[in-house]
């Protein structure tokens, strides 16, 4: 019963936040569902919700956010045969888009934990379109060390999907080194968190379309007129929208990590950051 009680509630805050949507009339968002899904993942803090949102604001598509039923049964459905996750995540995603009214516009899910279940969502999903939103680690370990989701000083707090913050081992933390996870540096653990979000979603049976962050943020018209095409959506409004990106925090590594820090994020992520091209 508590479990059915917090799924009740995940769903009514979902279909709160999707009652009523820019661009899109009641008529277009009970329609016929248009199941060519746009799904942006990445490491928590890489720019996710921020793309997704552009997306979002193009007339065609809805952004969902980070929907929280989904957020919440990611950890349960990556441990299952991809059929019956993928059966699992349409139903979820089902539910939530009928009680948001989210019909035949093109919906924008956004959460980051899906990098760990792409293979899932285009076996659920197959005219889906999945982006993977790639940010130099060092700067999202800055951001994740700002937010502290991975630190001491967030224990016993947890996310608006009940997952837990603080220094516990994830679903994503390999089984072999759950204890170590627990004991090593904020900073490691954020470096930690970047690695296996963007292997898992890089090592996807379909690979993503992936999106650097600082080539959106160095060119965002060059970025919306790849990334329109990919989406089969208008260029320039899409381009209105990424123009306005932040760019101030590519490359705040250089002042924000001290050299302690600089080497446990070499540590724990250095090979992925030279195999991308970031060190």
């Amino acid at each position: 019963m508590p479990g059915l009680v917090h799924s009740a509630a995940l769903q009514l805050r979902v279909a709160k936040r999707l009652a009523v949507r820019r661009g899109a009339t009641l008529r277009e968002r009970v329609g016929r569902r248009d199941d060519r899904l746009v799904f942006v993942v990445g490491s928590p803090r890489s720019g996710t919700t921020f793309l997704a949102g552009a997306i979002g604001s193009v007339s065609g598509f809805v952004d969902l956010g980070e929907v929280a039923p989904v957020k919440a049964a990611i950890p349960e459905l990556v441990g299952l045969p991809t059929a019956a996750a993928a059966g699992r995540l349409r139903g979820i995603l089902g539910t939530a888009r009928r009680v948001g009214l989210v019909g035949s516009v093109r919906a924008v899910e956004q959460t980051p934990e899906m990098a760990h279940l792409l293979d899932a969502a285009v076996a659920a999903f197959p005219h889906a379109r999945v982006i993977h939103i790639v940010r130099d680690g060092r700067d999202v370990v800055c951001s994740l060390l700002e937010k502290g989701w991975l630190g001491l000083n967030r224990a016993g707090a947890a996310d608006d999907a009940g997952l837990a913050y603080g220094v516990e081992p994830r679903f994503w933390v390999e089984p072999e080194r759950c204890q170590e996870f627990s004991a090593v540096s904020d900073t490691r653990r954020a470096a930690w968190a970047w690695r296996r979000y963007v292997s898992a979603a890089r090592s996807a049976a379909t690979p993503p379309y992936e999106l650097r962050y600082e080539a959106l943020a160095d060119d965002p018209d060059a970025a919306a007129a790849d990334l329109a095409a990919y989406l089969d959506a208008a260029a320039e409004p899409l381009a209105a929208a990424l123009r306005n990106v932040h760019t101030s925090s590519v490359g705040r590594f250089r002042s924000d990590l001290s050299p302690d820090q600089l080497a446990d994020v070499e540590a724990e992520a250095g090979s992925l950051l030279r195999e991308l091209g970031y060190a």
